[in-house]
């Protein structure tokens, strides 16, 4: 690791103290393994935040037929992830503040851990929902946090951090999307297997957490009884703007639920558009990986390039329109031009790092941001809801995808108009009228 990053880490906490005092000697030392530690623990969850939900997209209609869901539960199914993120994900501020941020993310692999491992033994829909609510609730608090430890920790790299940990999620997501398949088959193809195979890598992404969460606390206690014994300076804790009353938080939680809205359509059904469309099992599964593996790459160059930007709003623009060609191809050709087509949604789905970018520049401090992500991804979450519950809906009531795709490529619209919006080069303390 650079040197100047694990100086970042180190460099003690800003207090403010009389004219005539100097300032006082830092409580605690990270120490120097922490900052190699965290990169690999950061890479790993991010891997882990995706399995979860496309995994199932593969084994879509073996899970639904196994279960014997209609096509509204099924649609119900995958408005899952987004209720969940949006509850627990709200929940992640006040347990950050009560346990500190690298705690909470350990405990939420664990949580996708433990519910990859009971999800498989569900006899029914509801129980099969409980498992996945388990897992969900994990990713959900480490959608929110990661963004505030990268802050934190690498204050000065928020652009490349960030793009590293899309670029992981990306690669996540795709690898569950195209080896899942396979996977079943080498394993004797039920989809039960299939399913549970994602808890491996959760299980090895809550390693490095451990001694990342218990160098947390040792510094929260070290600090603390500094300050008891008179070795550090009080200082009142940093609560952050009120977020609901910027107009860019606002922009930016609305983009993030059409964006979402869009990345959980693509995950949960465009395996079924393509074999709806005469497109095999195993090759729907590849085109779904295509699109998601394109994240990889851009997940990491994007959040960079983003972050030397002032205005972030012809980024949001131009994966809109990326959508809008990708959707209409669907509508008029969805077998002949499947490849061009899982291509292009690729690219508008690298929505997700561009908003997790904006999240970050959006804040001035850790504060700011840990409110602005889970106020952000939240609400956004909340507004995805009812898109896949709709798109299932509409599917079986119309006997074909028109009407749906038509409806994801409207959405579209307002989706770029907010990007624009939320990309304004300001901030939400500057919005509420908060000083430095």
């Amino acid at each position: 690791m650079p040197d100047e990053e694990l100086q970042t880490m180190n460099r003690p906490p800003v207090v403010r103290t009389a004219p005539d005092r100097p300032l006082p000697a830092p409580v605690h030392v990270a120490p120097t393994w922490l900052g190699p530690v965290l990169i690999v623990g950061i890479v790993l969850a991010a891997l882990n935040l995706r399995p979860a939900i496309t995994s199932l997209g593969a084994l879509f209609e073996e899970t639904r037929t196994g279960l014997g869901m209609s096509g509204t539960v099924a649609g119900l199914i995958t408005s899952v992830p987004a209720l969940c993120f949006a509850v627990f994900g709200v929940t992640a501020p006040r347990l950050s503040r009560r346990f500190g941020p690298a705690a909470v993310v350990c405990a939420g692999m664990a949580a996708v851990a433990a519910g990859l491992l009971i999800r498989p033994f569900a006899d029914n829909a509801a129980a099969f929902l409980a498992a996945s609510a388990l897992s969900l609730a994990g990713i959900a608090v480490t959608n929110v946090l990661l963004p505030v430890i990268v802050k934190r920790y690498f204050p000065d790299r928020v652009g490349t951090m960030t793009g590293l940990y899309s670029m992981a999620l990306a690669a996540g997501t795709s690898l569950a999307a195209a080896a899942t398949v396979p996977l079943t088959g080498a394993l004797g193809g039920s989809w039960r297997t299939g399913l549970m195979i994602w808890a491996v890598l959760a299980l090895a992404a809550v390693l490095p957490w451990l001694p990342i969460a218990r160098a947390s606390r040792r510094a929260a206690r070290a600090e603390a009884a500094a300050v008891g014994s008179g070795e550090g300076t009080a200082v009142r804790a940093d609560t952050g703007p009120r977020v609901v009353r910027s107009r860019t938080a606002w922009a930016l939680a609305c983009y993030f639920g059409l964006q979402a809205t869009g990345a959980y359509v693509t995950m949960g059904w465009l395996p079924q558009i393509f074999r709806d469309a005469g497109v095999s099992a195993s090759a729907a599964g590849v085109l779904l990986a295509l699109t998601m593996v394109m994240g990889v790459p851009l997940a990491f160059v994007i959040p960079g390039l983003a972050g030397r930007m002032r205005n972030q709003g012809p980024i949001a623009v131009t994966l809109g329109l990326f959508g809008l060609a990708g959707y209409l191809g669907l509508y008029f050709a969805p077998a002949a031009g499947a490849w061009a087509w899982a291509l292009l949604l690729g690219v508008s789905n690298c929505a997700f790092p561009l908003v997790i970018t904006m999240i970050g520049l959006r804040a001035k401090s850790p504060a700011g941001v840990v409110k602005l992500s889970a106020f952000a991804q939240s609400t956004g979450y909340l507004i995805s809801i009812p898109g896949p519950l709709v798109i299932g809906t509409l599917y079986q009531h119309s006997g074909g995808w028109d009407l749906p795709l038509a409806l994801m490529a409207g959405l579209l619209v307002p989706q770029i108009a907010l990007g624009i919006l939320a990309g304004r080069d300001r901030t939400i303390e500057d919005e509420c009228g908060m000083r430095d």
